[in-house]
């Protein structure tokens, strides 16, 4: 981050150092599969005694959490949402009187946060709206951009408290959500977003305020491609750069928050204010049940951002993603240590550009650890064991590209479910040429896991973690064999039994959640000489578009997908139909 002044007019005294602030609003919900995405407003009470020993609970919480990030050096808290915080005639009567209560309280919140010098952002998904503000919006033939700018003005005037909003584009509400607002992609060309963008900025330059624009995509659509094609990045920049409101908001690679990324060339695009968004509970590696350290990976994309000389800061979520059962409370109660250490080094790493080393040591004689050594050397091997076991390394370095996606590099592991089935096998054994090199990589993880718990015990962190990572990346392990060697009826056995007597130790009822292991032996239709022409016309191993892209994957392939989910729903697993947006998101 350059201390002089750059074309936006802001300098080092304006970065921002934003953590997301929404655990204390997850207490007590105890479904199953909990969605990290947003705070779910329908598990808030509004009336009653129980609403008030509720919100009486969520103060308390956001008192001790901004205590605690405040004294981290953050200075910027985010929560949800606009939607639910900005008042319009044209909702229903009812949720108008939600909206009053929620302002009640989230003003009483605001306060906590201001007192500990922490600025506010509230988050807000473009499109959100209930049935009635789309009934409304037919009537009157007005335009969404006009009608967020019209919600959006006395909203900025309601709240001086709210420094500003952060507004997502690229991805709405999953299917699970049961709530008064539900979000939808409304944006969907490039120069679309210019015009929204166009629309909104003046609206937050009047009022004084920021609007973080976070270019995060699900590949939907032609703005699909935002987050890492230069091109789409531009035209929905174009004459909007140098507004002093407007700050992007980046994840650092070209997919969602895994390992093996590049750091997306768009930092070094335009002269816009930017801030790199960064995952400390990695969604994808355990939520910070176990140690998913991310103070090396961070120390790399710090070191090139510093030739990135437009760059702001940074929004480190802590809490925020995934549709997992874990759900230990970073900085609450007796908090999750693992996100809690990586979301320390993260920030000493960007804004006292400290070493990863000294960090850590800092983080120990802080905790009172004992042996700052030895948990080096835990994290050391905890990197290790992720990179080479739940990933898959020869699959993850290979970039693949399908329609406007960048594939992530985590296959057979996707949030809690581990896949052990035939089409997983063939596709790992297609990217896997030294096969034995894969197999020996797992192998000498078991053994720096066993090495992690000693090395636990002597700096005082939890043994516990440690052996549930040991038992889940056993299985892990032993799937590789299934994945990469030819198959047996023993390997099938092996598999079974590990994955009963894993059920055994973690039960459902248990205190501890576990991996969801899904076995499915059955041949996958797809003969294996046919993966690599299908890999070759389907997906890319770059960004750039070829002509088969522009003509089959992107138009012609989304015509056959919705031909296939009307007349053969069944070909599409439930998994991939009913996760998050769903997979036909992809195809739009």
């Amino acid at each position: 981050m350059n201390p002089d002044r750059d074309l936006t007019g802001k300098k080092e005294g304006d970065d921002l150092f934003l953590i997301d602030a929404i655990g204390p609003f997850f207490r007590g919900y105890n479904r199953r599969t909990i969605n990290w995405s947003k705070i779910p407003f329908a598990h808030l009470k509004l009336e009653g005694p129980e609403a008030e020993l509720q919100w009486s609970g969520i103060r308390e919480d956001l008192d001790a959490f901004c205590a605690q990030v405040a004294s981290l050096g953050f200075n910027a808290i985010s929560l949800d949402d606009v939607s639910h915080l900005a008042e319009h005639p044209a909702y229903e009567l009812d949720v108008r009187a939600r909206i009053l209560r929620w302002r009640s309280e989230f003003r009483r919140c605001f306060a906590i946060a201001q007192s500990h010098g922490l600025s506010v952002y509230l988050t807000m998904d473009v499109f959100s709206a209930t049935p009635s503000v789309r009934a409304h919006l037919g009537s009157t033939h007005r335009g969404i951009d006009d009608f967020l700018a019209d919600l959006l003005t006395p909203f900025l005037c309601d709240f001086p408290e709210v420094a500003g909003v952060i507004i997502r584009i690229g991805e709405s509400d999953g299917k699970d959500v049961k709530d008064d607002f539900r979000s939808e992609l409304y944006l969907t060309e490039p120069e679309q977003v210019n015009r929204f963008l166009k629309r909104l900025l003046p609206v937050f330059e009047e009022a004084g305020r920021t609007l973080i624009f976070r270019t995060w995509t699900v590949g939907a659509h032609r703005v699909g491609d935002l987050m890492w094609h230069g091109k789409t990045f531009e035209r929905v920049l174009r004459d909007v750069e140098d507004s002093p409101a407007l700050i992007v908001s980046m994840k650092y690679g070209e997919s969602d928050f895994f390992r093996y990324l590049p750091l997306s060339r768009n930092f070094f695009r335009t002269r816009c204010a930017k801030i790199v968004e960064l995952q400390t509970k990695r969604e994808y590696e355990g939520c910070g049940e176990y140690p998913s350290f991310t103070g090396w990976e961070y120390e790399r994309y710090a070191r090139e951002l510093a030739h990135a000389s437009n760059l702001r800061g940074i929004m480190v979520w802590c809490q925020t993603g995934g549709w997992v059962p874990f759900r230990r409370l970073a900085f609450l109660g007796s908090g999750s240590v693992w996100t809690e250490l990586s979301t320390f080094v993260t920030i000493r790493v960007f804004k006292e550009k400290k070493l990863v080393e000294d960090a850590v040591r800092e983080f120990a004689q802080t905790r009172g650890l004992p042996d700052e050594h030895a948990l080096l050397e835990l994290l050391r091997l905890s990197d290790d064991v992720i990179r080479e076991l739940l990933y898959v390394e020869d699959f993850a370095r290979h970039p693949l590209f399908f329609r406007r996606v960048r594939i992530p590099p985590m296959l057979s592991v996707y949030w809690h479910n581990v896949f052990v089935n035939h089409s997983v096998k063939k596709v790992l054994s297609y990217f896997v040429h030294n096969k034995a090199a894969s197999l020996s990589a797992a192998r000498v993880s078991l053994d720096k896991l066993t090495q992690m718990k000693t090395l636990a015990k002597a700096c005082a962190m939890p043994e516990c973690d440690i052996e549930y990572m040991h038992d889940t990346f056993q299985l892990l392990a032993l799937a590789r064999e299934y994945y990469l060697l030819p198959f047996t009826p023993e390997i099938e056995q092996r598999l079974r039994t590990a994955k009963k007597a894993y059920k055994v130790k973690y039960p459902k009822d248990g205190t501890r959640f576990r991996y969801r292991i899904k076995l499915n032996f059955q041949p996958f239709w797809f003969k294996a000489r046919h993966i690599g022409l299908a890999f070759s016309v389907l997906m890319r191993n770059r960004s750039s578009y070829r002509w088969v892209d522009r003509f089959f994957t992107l138009h012609v392939l989304s015509l056959i997908y919705r031909i296939i989910a009307k007349r053969r729903p069944h070909w599409i697993p439930e998994f991939a139909r009913e996760s998050a947006m769903g997979v036909d998101t992809v195809f739009r």
